[in-house]
């Protein structure tokens, strides 16, 4: 009898256990996402030609874009640096100059989960290029 009770008090321990190092694993995890989406690791900008601008997405619709960057004194081909947009009215802004040479303003944030954006750079604002 008492070893049936041991095992049985074993089990929900260890069921605890689990349950409880469950949570704390989503916590750290949720607490990383929140960290991440709201810090960025680098910002920048981007000078090229917007080729492209859509609105993409299973359950999280995001706007994901592409630039060309030319390097316009030398002969190389082209490099594409894709995109993700949050701000729908920064994505008018890009919708308003696509196929035109514009500087975008990008926060680089490393290790978001897929459904908060397809790249690791965010839109945050648009200049007309200098000529």
């Amino acid at each position: 009898m008492q070893t049936s009770e041991f095992f049985l008090s074993l089990k929900r321990k260890l069921i605890k256990g689990l349950i409880v190092g469950g949570l704390f694993v989503a916590v750290l995890v949720t607490l990383y996402a929140v960290v991440a989406y709201h810090y960025s690791y680098s910002e920048g900008e981007s000078v090229g030609y917007v080729q492209k601008l859509s609105y993409k997405g299973w359950l999280c619709k995001t706007w994901e874009g592409e630039q060309v960057r030319t390097i316009s004194t030398l002969p190389t081909p082209y490099e594409k640096f894709l995109f993700t947009v949050r701000d729908a009215s920064v994505a008018d802004l890009i919708n308003q100059h696509i196929g035109q040479k514009v500087v975008l303003q990008y926060e680089q944030h490393i290790g978001l989960p897929s459904c908060l954006g397809e790249t690791e750079h965010f839109i945050v604002g648009v200049k007309d290029a200098p000529p």
